[in-house]
């Protein structure tokens, strides 16, 4: 004999198993939702919850609706922007110039200054 526990292969807290000792499940119902890929998914909800009008679809990551026949547009992808795009977008070619003038004029002043030295 090894060891001899009674508890062998158990967990505790572990208890019967089956839904007559667990109680009974909360009422639920299954929608079905589509991407524009196609894919179908059909989550479940609790009858008394609130159920969304989009859902993302679990295998592209695509948004979808309860519409098998319209599901929803792929969403604009974006290019990724530059700090130099982000720049250009808030500030026009005559104020960068402007600017760029009052950081070369200060510059040099400091070089002459003798505050910098290169």
């Amino acid at each position: 004999m090894a060891g001899g526990s009674a508890i062998r292969g158990s967990r505790v807290g572990a208890g019967p198993m089956g839904e007559a000792e667990r109680g009974d499940t909360a009422p639920r119902q299954q929608v079905t939702y589509y991407c524009a890929n196609g894919h179908e998914t059909a989550p479940m909800f609790a009858v008394e919850a609130q159920v969304p009008d989009t859902w993302d679809c679990p295998r592209c990551g695509l948004p979808a609706n309860r519409d098998c026949d319209n599901p929803p547009a792929r969403p604009k992808n974006e290019p990724y922007k530059t700090h130099l795009a982000y720049v250009k977008e808030r500030r026009s070619d005559s104020e960068a110039k402007e600017i760029l003038n009052e950081a070369l004029l200060t510059l040099r002043a400091k070089r002459k200054s003798g505050e910098i030295v290169f």
